[in-house]
């Protein structure tokens, strides 16, 4: 079973890329929704994916196609994975509906906002519900909660300024838990001074300026 890539990324699709590990052989992947941009300023370049395999049944069964499915981690792998196991969200159903980073949609779906789930593609109001239901409290390691909402038991949304904002660090290179550390220690640093920072380019200057 193929669970890693690393090569040349060839080109950018919607909902697929192609990569080219030495050799010569070239693998389309499905990829997330919310991960077509960040790929696309990287065409040209190497890119290294988690890989999830699954066999695609169409015409009534009677055709079998192999797919490989592409993640920018190991823990938006293991998210989807877990996303996946709701009823009614299958993989091409969830690749679709993760149009934004599994932080995000985890922190929502953790605090019970059926609203935000119901603004992604495919999610309609008895999806959410049932994804709610079902996920709200398995999802936690995946979302980012502040240290006083964790001793509370409860998770806290980050301002969508901070939480773009690590996502772009993630997508220039950083892990998801540093780049979570830098934006938080950039954003109580700055509150400590007197300072909001309330645009993710503002977050962004200020957490690299740190490190």
């Amino acid at each position: 079973m193929i669970c890693v890539i690393a090569g040349e990324l060839v080109s950018v699709g919607e909902g697929s890329i192609v990569v080219r590990p030495e050799g010569g052989l070239s693998y389309e992947l499905l990829v997330p929704t919310y991960a077509i941009a960040t790929l696309a300023a990287k065409v040209g370049q190497q890119v290294r994916l988690e890989t999830r395999s699954y066999i695609e049944s169409q015409a009534q069964g009677a055709v079998l196609i192999p797919r490989l499915v592409g993640f920018l981690s190991s823990d938006e792998k293991a998210f989807f994975e877990l996303f996946t196991t709701v009823k009614g969200l299958g993989t091409k159903r969830a690749l679709r509906a993760l149009a934004r980073p599994p932080v995000e949609v985890a922190t929502a779906i953790a605090e019970r906002d059926q609203r935000a789930l119901q603004e992604l593609p495919e999610i309609g109001k008895r999806l959410a519900e049932t994804i709610i239901v079902d996920l709200a409290d398995k999802v936690t390691r995946f979302t980012w909660v502040t240290p006083s909402a964790a001793v509370e038991g409860k998770p806290a949304r980050r301002s969508a300024a901070a939480l773009e904002a690590a996502a772009a660090l993630v997508a220039l290179g950083q892990t998801p838990v540093e780049a979570e550390k830098l934006v938080d220690r950039a954003v109580s640093s700055a509150r400590a001074n007197g300072r909001e920072l309330t645009t993710p380019d503002a977050i962004i200057t200020s957490a690299l300026q740190a490190r």
